[in-house]
């Protein structure tokens, strides 16, 4: 074998092992609508960032991970108040592979933060949660918030990637996004809620004034 297409066959596979290594690494997290993240996470907080620092994960001297303690002023909370009264700090991972999310800790930026409160009282953050800058909400979103996304937790948002695509269950409803604008983010995830009936159905339904029409649950959208 030719000594330089040795050396480049070498380069080539320690690139391709490092690619490899990176996306095991990476963080993924499955698509979900923004009232799903709000239902399965235990706390609901409008928060500033007011400081950073890099602490230990645990009291394992030998558990080399890192924790990004993220000092907090907290401003409303919608969800979690049977846990806690007022939170201070929240954690994530210091490592992007392990899903850690990175804040401005400039005291000025709002957040939507939501996370998962450890056994030990501390609040969990990272990158597969909803947290979104306040100000980048819809005021549908705002509004839902209060209490429209929890009235509609018992319900099941399935996502459309191709047609046909309807639903299974009568508390289902169809997430459309993709389908209609090739983005998971669109329109309907920023401006509708999925809320159940009395009749144990569920439908989509847009926060703030009523639109002229509904979002419906469609097999062609």
């Amino acid at each position: 074998m030719n000594p330089l297409f040795g050396t480049l066959l070498f380069s080539l596979l320690l690139l391709l092992t490092l690619r490899i290594q990176e996306l095991i690494e990476a963080c993924s997290c499955a698509p979900a609508h923004p009232q799903q993240l709000i239902c399965d996470s235990a706390l609901v907080i409008r928060a500033k960032i007011s400081s950073e620092k890099v602490v230990p994960a645990n009291d394992d001297p030998l558990d080399t991970h890192k924790m990004i303690q993220y000092e907090i002023k907290q401003i409303k909370m919608f969800k979690g108040f049977e846990k806690l009264k007022d939170v201070q700090y929240v954690y994530t991972p210091f490592d992007s592979s392990l899903c850690g999310i990175k804040l401005e800790a400039n005291n000025k930026k709002q957040y939507l933060l939501t996370g998962q409160i450890l056994n030990d009282g501390k609040v969990l953050i990272h990158l597969c949660n909803y947290i979104e800058p306040w100000d980048d909400l819809t005021l549908s979103q705002k509004k839902s918030l209060n209490q429209r996304y929890q009235m509609g937790c018992g319900c099941k948002i399935s996502t459309c990637y191709t047609v046909p695509c309807s639903i299974t269950t009568p508390n289902e409803c169809l997430w459309v996004d993709w389908l209609i604008e090739r983005k998971l983010y669109g329109h309907q995830a920023k401006h509708y809620a999925c809320i159940k009936r009395n009749d144990g159905t569920c439908s989509w339904y847009r926060g703030g004034p009523l639109p002229e029409k509904e979002f419906i649950d469609m097999s062609e959208p």
